[in-house]
């Protein structure tokens, strides 16, 4: 008598797929690629916030009521603020409604990739690009405008919480208006209205003095404005504190704020996405 003997099968389908993380990280290295390779868009996501701070600080140059702080030096954790919010929430809200409206997503959706794994790859775009954008812009403002870099290491740790927590908040509302463009056509014109109106009422163009408080109360509904107020703390002395609504850098308040938008946003994210367009049903 004879016994045949029976291998055991060696991992099912679900066993070889990678893992959302795995397969997230891949995603990232293809976003990245492809947006590299549209050149003009990369021209005008790094290039738009440097030319604005530019001009607006060759527009406004002089002193601002403290001393040895100049009109400039005020405009670059501004702008550093608006790029961020650029690089994330205006970058994602119109690119992925211009996936959906071309059917990438649905086919996407067609595929054994688990959904996280493409939103983990968007992640890892603004993440990269957001980094970069900063770094350009702190290399303009150090050597143009003589913003000091923080020698204190607390100011580097506010710095990152303030980043992490300000690029997840806005990048979780980019992916939920992405939803709210009925074509891909009209997603810039959605998505740009709103995020140029929180830039003249968030303090990025206009100073917080100049600004009416009914305005100000709208724009501190919003992270933007907390993410500018942030990166004001990082980089600037704390005789800047003065020029503040409250007189100080709300360092807590500004946590609380940027966190209950990062939960808020993730909320509104599982509510609104869609991976198919409206007139696909």
């Amino acid at each position: 008598m004879t016994t045949t003997a029976v291998r055991p099968r060696t991992g099912t389908t679900a066993e070889r797929l990678p893992g959302a993380w795995t397969l997230g990280l891949h995603r990232g290295v293809l976003e990245i690629r492809q947006f590299f390779r549209q050149r003009d868009q990369v021209v005008f996501t790094f290039a738009f916030p440097v030319v604005f701070l530019f001009l607006f600080a060759s527009i406004f140059h002089d002193d601002v009521g403290v001393r040895g702080l100049t009109a400039s030096q005020l405009y670059v954790p501004a702008m550093m603020a608006s790029g961020i919010m650029s690089t994330s929430f205006q970058s994602l809200g119109i690119s992925i409604a211009v996936e959906r409206d071309e059917k990438v997503l649905r086919r996407l959706r067609g595929t054994p990739m688990p959904p996280a794994a493409y939103f983990l790859g968007k992640i890892w775009l603004v993440l990269f690009t957001g980094v970069l954008e900063t770094a350009i812009l702190l290399l303009v403002g150090t050597t143009l405008y003589d913003v000091d870099l923080p020698s204190d290491p607390g100011r580097w740790l506010d710095f990152g919480w303030i980043f992490v927590l300000g690029l997840t908040a806005c990048a979780l509302l980019g992916i939920a208006i992405s939803s709210v463009p009925k074509s891909g056509k009209s997603a810039s014109s959605v998505v740009v209205l709103p995020f140029l109106v929180l830039q003249f009422v968030s303090g990025v163009y206009i100073s917080i003095a100049a600004i009416p408080h009914w305005m100000l109360n709208i724009g501190a509904l919003f992270p933007l404005k907390w993410l500018c107020q942030g990166l004001r703390g990082v980089f600037l002395p704390d005789s800047a504190r003065v020029l503040e609504e409250a007189g100080s850098w709300e360092f807590g308040r500004i946590a609380l704020v940027l966190g209950a938008w990062c939960i808020g946003g993730l909320a509104l994210c599982l509510l609104t996405f869609r991976w198919k367009s409206r007139r696909d049903g």
